[in-house]
């Protein structure tokens, strides 16, 4: 996509209008230095239009926790349950899920210390296989699971808030749970365009919530297994399912439940002290998660039969409503609660993806740009949001999972792939953190497995993903290769970015000198 050059913040607040004997010159938001003795490299830094390092390990370790502890394990298990329909094997899933979800963060902090930029996925493929790759990542992400995961979220958090509201036999109608789905996707947009230290500290707040919501199902659960209510353990694997493809789907509802560990990498930019403080939360994050999703499926089996969970639509309440009375409303509103942290830190870290592929050139350049304001990229925020309100009109929750898992797997694959690319074509690589070969190389091939295998129990899904991918490559060439375009071509798309640059108050990233 074409770019733009930006005038350099100098002075009051100032529009530039565009030049008649130049290509118009992006409008430029600025502000004047009140105080003409303030010097000092730190104040500078302060000034200057660009992402601020304002996230410490705690923040971190929210931002992971925020992400998974989102709306998955209250929706997954469905779908888990719903595949292999054997109480033993599900639980197998979730602990293999768990340790392959560790085993790729660990190649992630290598990943992050080694190229320690903002993106995530897509600065790792960019720098290891070029150009195309990458831009054929963010048109999926952009396309598919980055607004298909803010649908779900929203759904999800919908679902717990609408549900006692209606009697266990009442559907709640769709139209109210789109309409709410997309005001909180709004609203949340809202708060990270403009208030980041507020939503920062608001994931820390409820990062708890979080775990106590999981903390108190745990709890009742393994009550409710001491008071002598075992009878759905008896033959765990009775009439489980063999079927290699149906397990994989199975594999693909619980690796949801689990999507996230990779998402700090999306904000190392933002992070302060990145070497130390991007491994430390990995590491202190998921054997947490592990350990809870384990024992929390536990306590979901141990209550409801396989028949019931599959039944439900919010199995937390369904939990809640079957055995714990007149506290059963504490469920739904801290789940609630806690799709609300999830929905928010996904929004926010997404959108620095987005941020960096048009830095790159790989979006168009007003996507790129950070308000002059809250220096947070509020042009991203506000065009994820739009593509995530498009979303929610798909409203099979189960579909979207496996839609977008199928896909984000694959590059989640080459991304790891990069650790071994780099290891060959970069031995003298400076490595804060260095895995041994075989973590890498064990979870490309179990990668490789869930994204074959699927083919021929979900065809649709994987053939849609395919066919969005290939449509990519076409946008890629003319977007992005094309570089002599008719002067009527970046005369309109550089209308459109003054016109944002305007509606937005935003400005190019200024870089350090």
């Amino acid at each position: 996509m074409a770019s733009n050059d930006l005038q350099s913040p100098s002075s009051e607040m100032v529009l530039l209008t565009p030049n008649t004997e130049n290509p118009p010159s992006i409008a430029a938001a600025v502000t004047k230095d009140k105080d003409a003795t303030r010097e000092g490299s730190a104040e500078s830094d302060n000034s200057r239009v660009a992402m601020k390092k304002q996230l410490g390990l705690l923040e971190g370790v929210a931002i992971i926790l925020g992400i998974i502890f989102g709306s998955g394990i209250f929706v997954s298990p469905k779908g888990v349950i719903r595949e292999v329909e054997a109480v033993g094997t599900s639980l197998i899933i979730w602990v293999l899920c768990g340790l392959l979800s560790m085993i790729g963060a660990l190649c992630y902090a290598e990943l992050g210390t080694a190229i320690p930029k903002s993106g995530g996925d897509y600065a790792y493929i960019f720098e290891a296989y070029g150009s195309l790759p990458a831009f054929l990542y963010l048109w999926d992400a952009m396309m598919i699971f980055v607004p298909t995961t803010n649908a779900i979220m929203g759904l999800t958090f919908a679902s717990y808030v609408l549900q006692p509201f209606f009697d266990d036999g009442c559907e709640i109608p769709k139209l109210a749970l789109q309409l709410l789905a997309a005001v909180t996707i709004c609203f949340l947009t809202y708060l990270n365009c403009y208030y980041m230290k507020i939503t920062t500290k608001m994931q820390n707040i409820i990062m708890f919530t979080k775990i106590a919501a999981l903390v108190l199902i745990i709890v009742v659960g393994v009550v409710w297994m001491l008071m002598g209510n075992v009878e759905n353990f008896n033959q765990p694997f009775e009439n489980t399912e063999t079927d290699p493809g149906k397990l994989s789907v199975a594999f693909y509802s619980g690796i949801f439940s689990y999507a996230g560990w990779n998402y700090l990498n999306f904000m190392t930019e933002e992070l302060r002290d990145p070497y130390r403080n991007l491994p430390r939360a990995i590491y202190i994050s998921l054997p947490l998660v592990t350990g809870i999703y384990v024992l929390a499926n536990m306590a979901y089996l141990a209550v409801l039969s396989a028949p019931e969970m599959i039944a439900s639509n919010a199995i937390a309440v369904t939990f809640g409503n079957k055995i714990m009375g007149n506290f059963s409303l504490i469920i739904p509103i801290m789940v609630a609660i806690s799709a609300f942290g999830g929905l928010s830190v996904h929004i926010m870290t997404s959108s620095r993806m987005c941020f960096v592929g048009a830095r790159n050139g790989h979006m168009p350049a007003v996507l790129s740009h950070i308000s002059v304001k809250s220096y947070t990229p509020l042009p991203s925020l506000a065009f994820l949001c739009l593509l995530s309100i498009v979303m929610l009109l798909v409203s099979d929750v189960y579909v979207l999972i496996t839609y977008s898992s199928i896909v984000e797997s694959f590059f989640i694959m080459l991304s790891v792939s990069a650790v071994l690319y780099f290891r060959h074509t970069r031995p003298n690589m400076e490595r804060p953190i260095k895995v041994s070969l075989w973590i890498p190389a064990v979870f490309v091939i179990v990668c490789a497995f869930l994204v074959v295998v699927p083919v021929y129990v979900a065809p649709f899904e994987v053939f849609m993903g395919l066919i969005i991918t290939l449509i990519g490559i076409p946008f890629y060439f003319v977007g992005v290769e094309w570089k002599n375009k008719p002067k009527w071509v970046h005369d309109a798309i550089d209308s459109m970015t003054f016109t944002c640059q305007k509606l937005f108050l935003s400005a190019k990233e200024e870089k350090q000198d």
